[in-house]
Parts: structure tokens; C-alpha cells; sequence
């Protein structure tokens, strides 16, 4: 199978590296902004040929766009107008509603798998790219029905070889869910950031006293806001509904510190101890 990846980020980079291991890709094609990033990619082996979108389209059996969320949309009908049966096309963005409306009337609609791997890390460009990164994270595949059977079989069983279990979602439940488990973390973790670096400059001695704790609540500052910016914008709604419950949930644990209410705190705190049961 030939592949053409348009972004050799994180997650297209870790894709191909996946289905080079896996033996999945005869070649794999890829498109980068910029000189400096095809050259890196070339050199660290995530691509054995760099080609223009057209020409990677045209080529290949499947193309995977895994650029911005903001691209997507316009790449996704791009890439529908140039593809013919058997060829498919895939998305790996972190918002599908957008993205899903869009190319909702394209005659070629069947040909297109939306889906959205649940794993990355705070780190972006080629050189961010990792072995084995799908392996045991859920992906998402959105809007099956709406996809012709075979293209959703090839992408079903691509991600099944790399180990990855499937789940099924509309495209406005995935972008609720992904708001409340992963989109409002990045959001927490760019404001504790902010807080901290606004009270480190009366006190330069704050960072000296940073343990494990402050390090992994904002270990998610560190990405990248090319890749965040349009994440938040496209799921804005989603992301505003969880937003308000958050800051509700501060403004209780704030007015029961104000007013030494010990019992209250504690119940709190036990209730987000729960949080066990899901995340082990």
C-alpha cells in the first residue's frame, strides 16, 4: 500500500513510523511546510519521498491528513475531489464537527474515514515523532454510516494491526467527549502556567521549589499553540460548556478555603478520588 501523509508532525510522523514497523506502507509520501521541515522528515525516515498534495492525492491508495485542525476541512474536500475508488482518505485532527459538516454533501463522502487516535504529548514537529505510539490508545472513528464499506474496512483493519481499539461516535458526541477529557486539561495546564510565571516575577525563587507534582500538572503547557489555537476555536462550544463547570468547581473549592470549611474540602477532594475507578 502506498501512503501519503500531508504533515509529518507528532501524530502523522508517529503514523508513519507505526506503519513502517508494522510492515503496513510499500512507501509512504509526504507533504511539509517549509524546506526546513520535508528535510527533517526526509532525515529521520518518515517519508521516503516529499511530494505536493496534488501529486501525493493522486498517488496513493490512502492519504492521511494530519496538519492543523483549522486545514482540515478545505484539505479534506481538496483531496475528495481528486480521489477515485479504491483510494481512501483519512483525517487523524482532534475535532470532527467542522470538519464532518464540511464534506457532509461531497459526492465522494464514502471515500473519507474520520478518525482521531486518542494519544499524543506535549512535543510537535518531525522530530517529535515516536515507535509504537497507537499501540493500546483507543481510536475514534467517526460517522461510520456515512462511510463506503470497503474504505471503512481497510481503515478498521489498518488500525487493528497497529493495535489500537476502535470505538464509534458521532461527530458532535466525539467533540463533547474530547472537550471534557482532553481539551479542558491542555486549557487548565496553559493557565497554571500563566498563573505561575505571572507570581515567579515578585518571586524568583519559585521554580526552585517545583516538585513532580507542578511538573506533570503542566507538563501540557509545553504544546504547541499552532496546534492548540485552532483546537479550541473549531470545539469553542464544547469547550466554553466545560470551561463554565471547571471554573464552578474552583469558585466551590475557593469559598470553602475562605471559610475553613474542612469538612467540605475533604468531601471534595474524596469524590475526586473517584476518578480512580476510570483512569487506572
Amino acid at each position: 500500500m502506498k501512503v501519503f501523509i500531508a504533515g509529518l508532525g507528532l501524530i502523522g510522523g508517529s503514523l508513519s513510523l507505526a506503519l513502517k514497523d508494522r510492515g503496513l506502507a510499500d512507501e509512504i509520501l509526504g507533504m511539509e511546510i517549509g524546506r526546513e521541515r520535508a528535510a527533517e522528515a526526509l532525515e529521520l525516515g518518515l517519508a521516503d519521498r516529499i511530494v505536493s498534495f496534488e501529486e501525493g492525492v493522486e498517488e496513493a491508495d490512502l492519504t492521511v491528513l494530519a496538519t492543523p485542525v483549522d486545514t482540515i476541512p478545505l484539505m479534506a474536500v481538496k483531496a475528495l475531489n481528486r480521489v477515485r475508488e479504491p483510494q481512501v482518505v483519512i483525517d487523524l485532527g482532534s475535532t470532527k464537527g467542522e470538519l464532518c459538516e464540511v464534506i457532509e454533501q461531497h459526492a465522494n463522502r464514502g471515500r473519507f474515514v474520520a478518525v482521531h487516535p486518542m494519544w499524543g504529548t506535549e512535543y510537535s514537529g518531525p522530530r517529535a515523532a515516536v515507535h509504537g505510539a497507537f499501540a493500546g490508545r483507543t481510536t475514534v472513528i467517526c460517522e461510520r454510516e456515512k462511510c463506503d464499506e470497503d474504505a471503512l474496512y481497510t481503515i478498521e483493519e489498518l488500525f487493528r494491526a497497529l493495535e489500537t481499539p476502535l470505538i464509534y461516535m458521532g461527530a458532535e458526541e466525539h467533540d463533547l467527549h474530547t472537550a471534557y477529557v482532553s481539551h479542558i486539561s491542555h486549557i487548565t495546564s496553559f493557565a497554571l502556567a500563566n498563573t505561575v510565571l505571572e507570581k515567579e516575577r515578585e518571586d524568583r525563587h519559585i521554580f526552585d521549589l517545583a516538585g513532580g507534582g507542578f511538573e506533570s500538572t503542566v507538563r501540557l503547557a509545553k504544546s504547541s499553540s499552532t496546534t492548540w489555537v485552532p483546537i479550541l476555536l473549531q470545539n469553542k462550544y464544547n469547550v466554553l460548556d466545560v470551561l463554565r463547570e471547571h471554573i464552578h468547581q474552583l469558585q466551590l473549592m475557593r469559598r470553602m478555603i475562605e471559610r475553613d470549611d474542612k469538612e467540605g474540602l475533604g468531601e471534595m477532594i474524596d469524590r475526586a478520588n473517584s476518578i480512580q475507578r476510570i483512569i487506572h
